[in-house]
């Protein structure tokens, strides 16, 4: 009885805290992904702004910036890392507060307007890396009900975590790889047809993909008890590693051909 009180505990202690959409080394993977696409004039501009910042430096930054005190970053970029679509329902409009798309938007409009001050376009820029990486994770394509499955408590390989963080980092973390490592290893297995499908630069598209597998993972779940915490496991693992590492891919192709539309524009 208390090793189930402790751990329902951590659990709800984990789901009261909003994730981040991938992890630290999942979005450096679609940064480095990218690097090696970009188009010698979109890696000028790139370079122009960043200097020798990579963009899988540069993915990591809005996450990090949400430890800013500044209502900036607590209040005004808090919901731009994500979007709601309830089942049934497609995105068409984000709420006032804005979400990931109206922001990747704003952002595209400002990075190429030389009038700004070269910080607010260094800005756009890392934003538009993490945006894409946000959109590209299913649980960020949230179905209004238990934010993103930050609110569905759950166990893997017996330790207390949330469906959204599993998403985000558990996963990732379980292969015990360097990002280098595993964007060397999804980037060669990239075919050219594979790249000039998934360089589709719409949002519009992607959602459409995340909300497919979000369908996926919560269905595979089944309903939902508290009281009794699925745990999952290897087999777990075994199932979903494809999906991760291809939404990984389709990320990174996507950030380097959302660049290299605008800086060609």
């Amino acid at each position: 009885m208390l090793k189930k009180f402790i751990l329902s505990i951590a659990a709800l202690s984990i789901s009261a805290t909003t994730a981040h959409a991938w992890g630290p080394n999942g979005h450096r993977v679609t940064g480095k992904i990218a690097q090696g696409h970009l188009t010698p004039a979109a890696q000028a501009q790139v370079s122009a702004l960043l200097g020798v910042e990579s963009l899988a430096e540069a993915s990591t930054w809005p996450d990090f910036m949400r430890s800013n005190p500044s209502d900036y970053w607590r209040k005004g970029a808090s919901p731009w890392h994500y979007i709601t679509v309830p089942p049934g329902t497609t995105y068409t409009q984000g709420p006032p507060e804005g979400d990931a798309v109206t922001a990747l938007a704003m952002f595209t409009k400002n990075i190429t307007d030389e009038s700004l001050p070269i910080a607010q376009r260094q800005l756009a820029l890392r934003f538009i890396i993490h945006l894409i990486g946000d959109l590209h994770q299913p649980l960020h394509v949230g179905n209004g009900k238990d934010r993103g499955g930050n609110w569905v408590d759950v166990m893997f390989k017996d330790k207390a975590t949330n469906l959204h963080t599993l998403w985000d980092e558990d996963l990732i973390e379980d292969e015990k790889l360097s990002y280098t490592e595993k964007s060397r290893w999804l980037d060669r297995r990239i075919t050219s047809s594979q790249k000039a499908i998934w360089s589709d630069t719409n949002p519009q598209t992607w959602i459409r993909e995340s909300i497919v597998m979000r369908t996926k993972i919560y269905e595979e779940l089944g309903p939902y008890d508290r009281d009794t915490l699925p745990n999952l496991s290897y087999d777990y693992v075994y199932k979903h590693r494809a999906d991760i590492d291809l939404r990984l891919q389709q990320s990174g192709i996507r950030i380097a051909a959302y660049l290299n539309n605008v800086f060609a524009e």
